[in-house]
């Protein structure tokens, strides 16, 4: 499987590929581990899956061009190593780039973890780049503003939808991962080695990566470690929190009109709705 995508990646490789690994956790993507014969390795990424494959030729654009921006600071990022944005030699939409070390641990939230991923963060926000990325996309679209089937309270979604039908706050227009949480952080003992996936790279409000982040550790561990999380980067950063874009955050885990929600456990979903009630509050 996937035979012409190795072969093309051998092509941009010193030496031969004698293992191939599939990777687990992508959503969107094919994620191939590459081992050569020396005992390095690379990752392959093929984006696979619709809608993202029709949009592939920009994300691995995107991502590869801010890999090599991401060289030249001390961002623990892959390094990108060649591309096929039109998938002409492999069949889709592909990147290939370095295998950072490192796993992932999504059960992290205590004190220390929360401090040094905000720190990180605080980081990717400090870069500059010319030109500077495209501007972020909300996710929250006016189509998803639908009080979800299983909301205990129907109320806390309405308000949020009149929340995002205001005006945005004013921000100062920052560099964002703009996927950033505990799924792409990569973890050795109790250090952070890696931090992976730069397809949505943006240009944006910081406190959108901050939301982002905090709801997805909401959703594992429950509001309060996202609300953890949300003052930790306070306290590093003095940046307060500005509850428009926890909400816009939030309701973008809503599904499109017909379609289905990524996640169906009804805990999550009820952590879902708290942590709402968090950001409204």
């Amino acid at each position: 499987m996937y035979a012409a995508a190795i072969t093309w990646a051998r092509s941009h490789l010193d030496h031969d590929v004698t293992e191939v690994v599939p990777l687990l956790g992508g959503r969107t993507s094919a994620m191939l581990a590459l081992h050569d014969r020396t005992g390095r390795a690379s990752v392959l990424r093929l984006i696979t899956q619709e809608p993202w494959r029709s949009h592939g030729h920009d994300l691995v654009t995107r991502e590869s061009v801010t890999q090599r921006t991401l060289a030249a600071t001390d961002i623990p990022a892959p390094l990108s190593l060649a591309t096929d944005p039109t998938g002409e030699a492999t069949g889709h939409p592909a990147h290939l780039m370095s295998l950072v070390p490192g796993t992932s641990d999504e059960a992290r939230f205590d004190e220390a973890s929360l401090a040094a991923v905000a720190a990180l963060l605080a980081s990717i926000h400090g870069v500059v780049t010319a030109p500077a990325p495209r501007d972020f996309q909300s996710w929250a679209w006016p189509a998803k503003w639908v009080v979800p089937p299983w909301a205990s309270r129907p109320a806390l979604w309405r308000a949020a939808f009149d929340l995002l039908a205001t005006e945005p706050p004013a921000f100062e227009p920052t560099f964002l991962h703009r996927d950033f949480g505990p799924h792409n952080l990569l973890w050795a003992d109790d250090t952070i080695t890696g931090i992976v996936d730069w397809v949505e790279t943006s240009t944006g409000p910081a406190w959108l990566d901050v939301a982002h982040c905090s709801s997805n550790l909401a959703l594992r561990h429950g509001s309060p470690a996202g609300e953890r999380f949300a003052a930790a980067y306070t306290q590093v950063t003095g940046v307060e929190r500005e509850p428009y874009w926890d909400v816009m955050d939030i309701v973008g885990f809503l599904p499109p009109p017909g379609g289905t929600i990524m996640f169906d456990d009804p805990a999550q979903l009820a952590r879902l709705e708290e942590h709402l009630a968090w950001a409204l509050g």
